[in-house]
């Protein structure tokens, strides 16, 4: 015998009806309104009761109830009373059904919109980046993508993340308004197999996982991976994935989980040596800002049969408006500015930094045009040990003072002031393997202004002001600016000139730290997206930048102009090209001193001037090249 009643049976299968969705009601408001349509044309045909004298048929009386149940056409007064109530009650009828068809409609219409601004909703694209994660980088590198200058005729960007679908549309219509490039959001989790289905990794030419350096370790970039490379293509090439990682250890593992499939950006390294470098070569960062960028000058590759036989040192004559600064042999290895000797053989790809592909065309009268005159040699000084004073403490101090060490001569010492617990330990232990210099720590507010008072500023080559990683961006930010302008003025009165660099996380915050007047500055967010762009677009960008960046090969510096051509005397950039590449060096751009605070003109920094064009360069003025040292 059964517990359950007719009624709580009947009750519990129309709830189970009711919870099916809209497509259920519709479908069951359509089944009681047929019925009940039905109910009326047998009532009608069984009263016998017409407005007419000859009676209807049962066809025909069923059509006139359908029409007055949709219509609410009630008879008129030349029928009987009978009959009108009889509509009456039909027209009340089909008020409620319509009224309630309405409704359903209405709220079926509601709840698909309500699913699709939940961003759950399936992704149709093919060849197209797909961008997991959100963070600060997604502004600067969705701008680099839509500005790049990329061939597809397809060219859309799908992002997942975590956010919801309605403020990721919102903040990225405030932050970047209307574009060409159609921008797709979807919510979800960025290692759930599911949802990478959803927003199509599988037929993306390019997969990019962001990966914030506030999250600190790499656990959710390796879960997304491990999800990604679970998926299989559904076009003939491999994946194309570039992902942020935070942390070295992690590159053994991602290259077991995707290997030649993923390009890996080690941030924290990479922000480490950028930091150290510019702090060192005043005007560096503005460099680097617009080879990174698809913005301005940028790095090609091209097969040039026309140049198989001849050497590297002619191929940086080669071209007028593009400065050669490497090859990629066939067998796919790098070398970054190879002895001019180097023949070019059969296959060898150049790296060339030009403006668009359309700069790259051979030029005749190179030779010509260098005049021979106003190439000077100038020995390089031998260096001397070196102060420097870093204030403020994050993920990346340790790493910087490591990568300091491999610049400065013997006996340099490093100075790092932060309230930092931690700090002290840590440069403690890291001090044993420090070759070249070493390391004090005082304990202090670098915004207070007597801790800077007392530190006796003058006496250091270069300050670096480090970001706060563990406040948020803007109140990071807002910590530099203080110090900066403290810094700044500080050294005015004490009348001395240290090099200084600031870390700047938030780019809106450039013109900000323009005031304070640093020599540079890192816009550590600006450099990774773009840097995430370049290799998204170019997989072997990945190699080139990670040799520029590092001491393994050549490396970008910035030299006294004197130390190549004369100075007061007009020279094209023929001249100085011919110059570097006597020393074993490779130009690329040089830098104005007059220009040099001047943001309207990248600092004074020009990169890959046209090399007929004639320049008088002052004392002070520098030279861009890429050297081994």
């Amino acid at each position: 015998m059964s517990k359950f009643t007719l009624q709580e049976k009947s009750r519990y299968l129309f709830d189970n009806f009711m919870a099916k969705g809209a497509v259920s009601l519709i479908s069951g408001l359509g089944l009681v309104s047929g019925l009940f349509i039905l109910f009326g044309a047998i009532l009608i045909s069984g009263i016998g009761e017409f407005p007419e004298e000859q009676p209807w048929s049962f066809l025909d009386t069923l059509w006139e109830t359908l029409t007055r149940t949709l219509g609410a056409d009630v008879a008129d007064r030349e029928t009987s009373w009978l009959f009108r109530f009889e509509m009456l009650f039909i027209a009340f009828g089909g008020i409620f059904i319509i009224s309630t068809l309405i409704g359903l409609l209405g709220s079926g219409i509601e709840e698909k919109l309500q699913e699709l601004r939940k961003g759950r909703s399936k992704v149709v694209e093919t060849n197209h980046i797909v961008i997991l994660g959100w963070s600060l980088e997604i502004f600067t590198l969705l701008y680099e993508l839509i500005i790049s200058k990329n061939d597809s005729a397809q060219n859309s960007i799908v992002i997942l993340s975590d956010l919801d679908k309605v403020e990721m549309d919102d903040i990225l219509q405030e932050r970047i308004g209307k574009v060409k490039t159609r921008i797709v959001t979807r919510t979800g989790i960025t290692s759930d197999i599911d949802d990478l289905r959803m927003v199509g990794v599988q037929s993306a030419r390019a997969v990019i996982v962001l990966n914030p350096q506030t999250e600190g370790n790499d656990v959710e970039m390796v879960k997304t991976l491990l999800a990604i490379t679970n998926i299989p293509r559904e076009v003939d090439s491999e994946y194309h994935i570039v992902a942020q990682v935070n942390q070295a250890k992690t590159l053994e593992i991602v290259q077991l989980i995707a290997g030649n499939q993923v390009e890996t950006l080690l941030t924290n390294d990479l922000i480490s040596r950028l930091m150290v470098q510019t702090s060192r070569q005043s005007g560096l960062s503005a460099v680097y800002r617009e080879i990174v960028s698809f913005e301005g000058n940028e790095i090609y590759f091209n097969l040039e049969p026309n140049l198989v036989g001849k050497t590297y040192g002619e191929g940086i004559l080669a071209y007028p408006q593009a400065s050669l600064i490497g090859v990629i042999e066939q067998d796919a290895t790098i070398w970054l500015n190879p002895e001019n000797t180097r023949v070019f053989k059969t296959g060898d790809q150049l790296i060339l930094v030009v403006q668009d592909r359309d700069g790259i065309k051979l030029g005749s009268n190179g030779q010509a045009a260098i005049n021979q005159s106003a190439i000077v040699t100038d020995e390089p000084s031998q260096p001397s040990p070196e102060k420097t004073l870093i204030l403020g403490w994050n993920q990346n101090a340790a790493d910087t003072i490591r990568e300091l060490d491999a610049y400065v001569a013997d006996n340099s010492l490093v100075t790092v002031v932060a309230e930092s617990p931690e700090a002290e330990a840590i440069l403690a232990e890291q001090s044993g393997s420090l070759t070249h210099q070493k390391v004090q720590y005082i304990q202090g507010d670098i915004t207070d202004r007597s801790t800077l008072e007392s530190l006796n500023i003058p006496q250091y080559n270069q300050l670096i002001v480090l970001s706060n990683s563990s406040l948020s961006p803007k109140i990071a930010d807002s910590q530099t600016l203080i110090t900066l302008l403290q810094v700044r003025d500080i050294e005015n009165k004490q009348q001395g000139h240290t090099s200084i660099v600031a870390e700047i996380i938030d780019v809106r915050n450039q013109v900000l730290a323009q005031v304070a007047r640093p020599d540079d500055f890192v816009i550590s967010e600006q450099l990774i997206s773009r840097l995430l762009g370049q290799v998204a677009e170019q997989k072997y960008l990945n190699q080139v930048f990670k040799y520029l960046f590092s001491p393994e090969q050549a490396e970008v510096y910035i030299k006294p102009i004197g130390h190549y051509v004369k100075v007061g005397e007009p020279v094209n950039f023929y001249t100085v090209a011919a110059a570097a590449s006597q020393q074993g060096e490779s130009a690329i751009g040089y830098r104005l001193s007059a220009n040099a605070k001047d943001p309207s003109q990248n600092y004074g920094v020009v990169v890959n001037p046209d090399k007929l064009q004639s320049v008088t360069f002052q004392s002070g003025d520098k030279l861009v090249v890429v050297s081994n040292g």
